[in-house]
């Protein structure tokens, strides 16, 4: 399954925001998924099961616990293909960034008027 086919689900985007948070136990995630989407433990297991396969999720074991985590393996591969496309907005946020810094700049500079103690 392409990496954009398993973020497309919106469940499986809410469990990598949950696990994104802390690490969570399996019965965790199936509990707080299933209030949220009114789906079953085995429907998020499986969504799960994708996560894992797809390099998004880690899982180990502790006790008769199944902890699970973001793998930051299935997230490298996400920022590699968007990564291609940085030249088209990197400049555009730069050139924001100025502006925003040189009206700042002008704000500070403005004198403040008699009358309300405000900048002009």
């Amino acid at each position: 399954m392409h990496v954009f086919e398993v973020l497309a689900d919106p469940v499986r985007r809410r469990i990598l925001e949950l696990l994104g948070s802390r690490e969570m136990a399996s019965g965790e995630v199936v509990e707080a998924i299933g209030a949220e989407f009114g789906i079953t433990q085995a429907a998020v297991s499986q969504h799960l099961k994708v996560l894992r396969e797809s390099g998004f999720a880690s899982v180990r074991a502790e006790a008769q616990r199944r902890l699970y985590s973001v793998d930051a393996a299935g997230l490298q591969v996400v920022d590699a293909w968007i990564g291609q496309f940085r030249s088209f907005w990197e400049p555009k946020l730069d050139a924001l960034a100025t502006e925003i810094a040189r009206g700042k700049r002008e704000r500070r500079k403005a004198p403040m008027t008699k009358r309300t103690g405000r900048r002009a």
